[in-house]
């Protein structure tokens, strides 16, 4: 599967959560970014064992995608979905595949995860939101 196409970090590391919170394919894990010095909401999932993260925002229309708090998975945990207008993405990748995403893709967010820990990396586009 191909993977998320990530930003370069250009910040420290910023802490999300332990690892043990992210179940393989379960709810996400909400946090609180600036995207071009904007409040905005991201996201980190477990898929295939890896941590990926993304900005909540369909790429179809800019509006928060989960369902309800954390929850953007499909029934049967195979896709994210955009609960407005069904837009849904390929969780490794961020990629549209079906719906009215066509092209588009998640904005990817930069993570690691080291010593049970889950952080995750600012970009140009997207910093902490205590940011200046």
């Amino acid at each position: 599967m191909p993977e998320a196409r990530h930003p370069e970090p250009q910040g420290e590391a910023q802490h999300l959560c332990a690892s043990a919170e992210l179940a393989e394919r379960g709810d996400a894990i909400v946090f609180d970014v600036l995207q071009y010095r904007q409040p905005a909401r991201a996201f980190a999932l477990r898929i295939d064992g890896k941590v990926v993260a993304y900005l909540n925002r369909c790429a179809h229309v800019p509006t928060e995608m989960d369902w309800q708090p954390g929850q953007f998975l499909d029934s049967e945990r195979q896709f994210i979905l955009c609960s407005i207008h069904g837009a849904a993405y390929e969780p490794a990748s961020g990629r549209c595949v079906a719906g009215p995403c066509g092209r588009g893709r998640l904005v990817a967010i930069a993570t690691e995860e080291r010593d049970g820990q889950v952080y995750w990396y600012p970009s140009r586009d997207t910093q902490p939101p205590f940011a200046d």
